[in-house]
């Protein structure tokens, strides 16, 4: 999905006027992408000259570090709630099963969107 990198957006409106389904407005003299609206055409990406219109796989160690930290914050919460240091341990074994669940419907995503091409 796109975002948007403020410090490169000039707010040209450029993005703004070639969004197929105007998914793209001005908050404080720079582009922002309403995600609801967005259909991933690309065409932001394509007519941005200053590459101001970013790729989200460019956040995915942001991402990956985020969804670290806040295990390490729920393997705290359940050991001060729940009574001891086993509790964490069982809280990490959740998130793993939960980040494991997501790379499931992912791939099974995946999967079924291959399957789209022989439509």
């Amino acid at each position: 999905m796109p975002w948007i990198d403020e410090d490169k957006c000039i707010g040209c409106e450029v993005c703004l006027e070639k969004c197929p389904v105007g998914a793209i407005l001005m908050e404080n003299d720079k582009a922002k992408i309403n995600m609801d609206k967005c259909i991933r055409c690309g065409t932001c990406h394509d007519v941005c000259k200053l590459e101001a219109v970013r790729h989200d796989g460019e956040k995915i160690p942001e991402q990956v570090k985020i969804n670290v930290e806040t295990t390490k914050e729920f393997m705290k919460a359940c050991a001060k709630y729940l009574g001891n240091d086993n509790e964490k341990w069982k809280c990490l074994e959740r998130m793993k099963k939960h980040f494991n669940k997501e790379k499931i419907i992912a791939e099974k995503t995946l999967t079924q969107l291959e399957m789209l091409k022989k439509v």
